[in-house]
């Protein structure tokens, strides 16, 4: 009878882990699945998202007055009311977007030449400075430089322009296209110029 009874237990316990391993299994089968549904491929606006954080500036600068030095001597003053500083963009570059003023000076701190625009963009791995809308430039001669968009080459020492510019010294008005000039905007020259008018007293 003992041996009767020790059996039909065995025999019950034997159908407790059948069933209990069955309900692991499924669970593991429910929770593979669920895991799998909660793993979709990720939508349009999501990898949009993530693509998008080399467009946030790393730096944003308000009302920014500062001096660039060349071996310990002011080269350039930066004159503007907002920066934005694009590091993680390919080209990395950083934006103007109201515009400001560039202020060059020799090496004896005395202002060579000054541009200021409504809108800059500088190219930090090719020294490039991009200026538009509005451009105006002057030199040491007081001679005004006018356009709407001018390249400052810091590597060359080269300002240029493809578009129109007018120039206005103290006794005439040059006007041409396809404009370039030194830093110093006392050596230039136009590709095509298109008149000569003299100022009169």
């Amino acid at each position: 009878m003992k041996k009767q009874q020790l059996e039909q237990k065995n025999n019950f316990l034997k159908t407790l882990l059948f069933i209990k391993s069955k309900i692991i299994a499924s669970s593991f089968l429910l929770l593979a699945i669920s895991f799998l549904y909660g793993c979709e491929a990720n939508k349009p606006e999501e990898i949009n998202a993530i693509s998008s954080i080399e467009d946030i500036p790393q730096l944003i600068i308000e009302n920014l007055e500062t001096t660039i030095l060349d071996s310990g001597v002011i080269k350039y003053k930066i004159i503007t009311p907002e920066l934005y500083d694009f590091g993680k963009k390919d080209p990395p570059y950083i934006n103007f977007p109201k515009g400001g003023q560039i202020i060059m000076y020799n090496r004896n701190g005395e202002i060579e030449s000054s541009i200021k625009a409504n809108y800059a963009k500088y190219l930090k791995k090719d020294k490039l400075w991009e200026l538009r809308n509005d451009v105006e430039a002057v030199n040491k001669k007081s001679e005004v430089f006018n356009t709407e968009q001018l390249f400052l080459d810091e590597k060359k020492d080269r300002i240029y322009s493809d578009l129109h510019v007018k120039v206005t010294t103290p006794s005439q008005t040059l006007r041409g296209t396809g404009f370039e000039s030194n830093t110093k905007m006392d050596k230039y020259s136009f590709k095509k110029p298109t008149a000569n008018f003299e100022i009169e007293d």
